[in-house]
């Protein structure tokens, strides 16, 4: 079915107007409208003046179910359920277990992952345009964070970018890709079951 001028028209305009929003604006939207998504990352951590870079995929589902898989150089995985988060080191057999709240809580996941409510954890601000993209940065209200601030850039209402800075001085730094919104996330890819013979430990 065409659409009509008008409503074509309508559809124009919202696209132009969120390609020009500031960062806030598109954290916002894109926290209210996806409910759950899919895709890839790059990552690089930077300390001392070296750089390790890892890739993998993610997934998640609102609020507080995700999967993270680290594939390359080494594999690893974390996966919230909800409740727990379990993350699993396969070069050591060893599943680490935490109860999702005090996990997730003020970290950078939960910006992506957690309940919409990011006021109340964080400070957030718009930080300009940089490389093309709108940036906001997003101070912990909580002192005991590990981190100092995590800065996310967006690209017409999607995250492309993401920075974080501890108090150590290291910076990790993410990019995002493929990324599909609100498509269907099988249920079973969010629980988790240790490996036979993994040493679990319980936090």
């Amino acid at each position: 079915m065409k659409l009509s001028s008008l409503t074509l028209a309508a559809v124009l305009a919202a696209a132009t107007t969120l390609a020009h929003a500031n960062a806030l604006d598109q954290l916002h939207a894109f926290a209210a409208q996806t409910k759950s998504a899919h895709g890839e990352f790059t990552q690089s951590i930077v300390k001392s003046g070296q750089t390790k870079t890892s890739s993998g995929s993610f997934a998640f589902s609102r609020p507080g179910k995700f999967r993270w898989t680290y594939a390359k150089p080494y594999e690893q995985l974390l996966v919230a359920d909800g409740e727990k988060l379990w993350i699993y080191d396969k070069d050591l057999n060893q599943v680490t277990v935490r109860k999702l709240g005090s996990a997730l809580g003020e970290s950078p996941a939960a910006i992506l992952f957690g309940n919409n409510d990011l006021e109340k954890s964080f400070v957030l601000k718009d930080a300009g345009a940089r490389d093309g993209l709108e940036w906001l940065d997003a101070t912990p209200r909580s002192k005991d964070s590990t981190f100092e601030r995590v800065s996310i850039g967006f690209r017409n209402g999607m995250p492309e970018a993401m920075e974080l800075r501890d108090a150590f001085g290291q910076v990790s730094r993410l990019a995002f890709s493929k990324l599909v919104r609100n498509a269907d996330n099988a249920g079973a890819q969010f629980s988790f079951t240790p490996p036979k013979g993994a040493d679990i430990l319980e936090q």
